[in-house]
């Protein structure tokens, strides 16, 4: 994929991402309407909390009228026969906002639709996703890992120590494309994908930052983006709904796979919502290599963006 000039060719799938966990294949058959959302993270940059978000916008109320995961499922994953999750998908009569972490060169781009992509600081990523990884069930792991169709690496159970384990995660990959992110796949290479097309006007980038510090504005850019006119007197309630305290009391609804026994506590996916919990974990000479590996791999501009965020426009 090239970038010429500030035009953006139109994206390509390059590669095949499929493992115990996701399959990009499940896309092949999916059946697109105009108005559809996409929202895109590699992981633990903020995918549920915008799913909550379009859920208040695309349905005008605090809650959505049924939990999340038979509204915005996780097309790419291998949680289920994928005939039934296009199934659902058809049979929806509102909007539909679907999540993906696949990156942009391997996943169909449609030019009719709207793509929201969230990105995070790589390391606080590393610290959400540690716990993310620990509050998995074994057993579905085991299940992803012993299906007789699975293809591509397996998932490891969770390990007992963070510092070994984040120093293998920049220095080795599942996907021999990459050469960071073990064992899921690469934060900066997904990024990377995503803001090489950055010019395309269907591709609105948000920061987990940006959210933190003013959800206010970042959402109604996002319902301006999304052509929902925003209606002010239900407004502060929608605000309210999409808050960390008030999705983590409801992870019943709000956490995907809340219904699906993925987690060993639901409400425990929404574990701190906050950043900078790697200090104090990560020592200085793990912090120097990540962010040398984000230069590397992002460059200067894109670098500082995962960092620190600002808008993108």
């Amino acid at each position: 994929m090239t970038i010429m000039g500030d035009t953006a060719s139109k994206p390509e799938i390059k590669h095949y991402y499929r493992s115990a966990l996701m399959d990009a294949k499940r896309w092949d058959n999916f059946q697109v309407r105009d108005d559809d959302i996409v929202i895109t993270t590699s992981y633990k940059a903020g995918t549920t909390w915008m799913q909550g978000i379009c859920a208040a916008l695309v349905f005008q109320a605090p809650r959505p009228p049924v939990p999340q995961d038979e509204l915005t499922p996780w097309l790419d994953a291998n949680f289920g026969p994928i005939e039934e999750v296009l199934g659902l998908l058809e049979s929806l009569q509102s909007r539909r906002y679907i999540k993906t972490h696949l990156p942009l060169d391997g996943i169909r781009f449609f030019d009719e639709i709207k793509y929201i992509f969230v990105g995070r600081d790589g390391k606080d990523v590393w610290m959400s996703m540690w716990n993310h990884w620990h509050n998995m069930n074994p057993e579905v792991i085991d299940e992803m890992n012993n299906n007789p169709d699975r293809e591509g690496p397996p998932l490891v159970h969770a390990v007992d120590d963070i510092g070994p384990a984040f120093d293998e995660w920049l220095t080795r990959s599942a996907f021999p494309w990459e050469n960071n992110g073990y064992p899921f796949w690469s934060h900066l290479h997904h990024a990377k994908t995503w803001w090489d097309f950055r010019q395309l006007p269907n591709i609105l980038f948000v920061h987990y930052d940006d959210l933190l510090k003013d959800t206010d504005a970042e959402m109604r850019r996002i319902s301006a983006y999304l052509d929902i006119p925003v209606n002010e007197e239900i407004w502060p309630s929608l605000l309210e709904a999409v808050s960390f305290t008030s999705m983590k009391k409801d992870a019943a609804t709000m956490g995907p796979g809340a219904t699906q026994g993925v987690w060993k506590d639901s409400s425990n996916f929404f574990h701190k919502g906050t950043n900078k919990r790697w200090q104090g974990v990560l020592g200085e000479e793990q912090i120097k290599a990540y962010d040398d590996l984000a230069l590397r791999e992002l460059g200067p501009e894109l670098a500082q963006w995962l960092e620190f965020g600002g808008r993108i426009d």
